[in-house]
């Protein structure tokens, strides 16, 4: 998706009259989802609005109370917002005395936020919505992100059940896992699929649980992609958002052994994702054991399932011992590459690039970090096979 380099204003109350404001996506809410999902979606490079409920968005107080990871996120947003804001001069726009302020408006170039302001009304306009503020002001967008009540929408879709995205419960016996957007631990190893976050015959809709800050991000960064593409949620394309979101160190994969600062993660997360190193599952908690070292048979059916040349390789070397040299045998193989010069790539990355702990050694079997490390690098499972929405590998 499209970087931008967001620079921040102060944030400034804009007199909104009579009038339709127009932006791709709207975020409602005043929750920790509202904020994580608008955060993320302007973050993506579109424009967003953010309609709360309630009084001003103070991102200090948002943080308080929350985890170490929430209020990481939330803090570096305010930090990197209130310094770029130190090198701007923005004057403060007068209001008209005449006229009657209708919605206060905070200003930033992708981020507006709306705050304290029910609506009076929601419905379709387009393919997009229309949220009626007032009478005379009204919100246009192309995609619409509730993390609210949802009777009215309800009412105005003439339905009588909207279920909100839900999350499901890291179980290797399906493939599912594989269409993760969000990482959730704190109920569990549990993870947001796309498909369950998409809401069937209701296009450029999404609906999240008001108190899932974890499943914001991903409603944020599907809305975004929608948008910025100008298609339909539907057609949200699973590997593009999984890549933003691991862009912004939201993770995919619930593990409770590899954190953000790990400097491996991202390695470990788009081979977790893969399958081809599982989790341990213990006590509803996900374990990808990076220190143990890998075996055939964990790595060998995994493997096999997305490389035809794999089945080859591994069943003339039954049982061989998951060494560097002959994951280096392995890599090559199956991508077509010179033996001598991934060793002598390997070597000079091994302890610079990658900061493995161990020394280069052809003969010792590797741990899953170093594994997951190598084969990302090498054969590149998660960036250049694709799955269906079941999680079935298409090769």
């Amino acid at each position: 998706m499209k970087r931008l380099f967001f620079v921040f204003a102060f944030i400034i109350p804009l007199v909104i009259h009579a009038q339709t404001l127009k932006t791709d996506v709207l975020v409602i809410g005043s929750g920790d989802a509202a904020y994580a999902a608008s955060f993320q979606s302007f973050k993506s490079g579109v424009k967003t609005i953010l309609l709360t409920q309630k009084e001003q968005l103070d991102l200090k107080k948002v943080s308080e109370g929350r985890s170490k990871t929430e209020t990481t996120f939330y803090l570096i947003f305010l930090k990197r917002e209130v310094e770029n804001a130190k090198s701007l001069e923005t004057p403060k726009q007068k209001p008209d005395k005449k006229k009657p302020v209708k919605v206060m408006v905070d200003s930033t170039q992708l981020l507006n936020v709306i705050n304290n302001t029910p609506y009076a009304e929601i419905k379709r306009s387009g393919s997009g919505w229309e949220v009626k503020l007032t009478k005379d002001n009204s919100i246009k967008a192309k995609i619409l992100v509730l993390a609210d009540k949802p009777d009215q929408l309800m009412a105005t879709l003439k339905i009588t059940n909207l279920n909100s995205a839900a999350s499901s419960p890291l179980n290797y016996n399906e493939n599912l896992y594989r269409t993760s957007l969000a990482s959730i631990s704190s109920n569990g190893a549990r993870f947001l699929s796309l498909y369950n976050l998409l809401i069937p015959n209701q296009e450029n809709l999404l609906y999240i649980p008001a108190d899932q800050f974890e499943i914001g991000p991903a409603a944020g960064a599907t809305a975004a992609y929608a948008a910025f593409f100008d298609t339909k949620t539907s057609f949200s394309n699973l590997k593009r958002i999984q890549g933003e979101l691991l862009s912004y160190k939201h993770a995919l994969m619930p593990f409770e052994d590899v954190k953000v600062i790990d400097s491996n993660w991202l390695a470990i997360q788009k081979i977790g994702i893969t399958g081809i190193l599982k989790a341990e599952i213990k006590q509803d908690k996900a374990y990808f054991n990076p220190e143990k070292e890998v075996t055939y048979d964990e790595i060998k059916q995994p493997i096999k399932d997305y490389y035809y040349k794999a089945q080859i390789w591994l069943d003339d070397h039954q049982n061989t011992p998951i060494n560097l040299e002959n994951t280096i045998a392995l890599v090559c193989y199956v991508g077509n590459k010179s033996i001598d010069a991934t060793k002598a790539e390997l070597q000079k990355k091994w302890n610079k690039n990658y900061r493995f702990a161990s020394k280069y050694d052809l003969k010792k079997v590797l741990t899953r970090r170093e594994f997951a490390v190598i084969i990302n690098e090498y054969l590149k499972p998660f960036d250049d096979v694709n799955v269906d929405k079941t999680g079935r590998v298409i090769r």
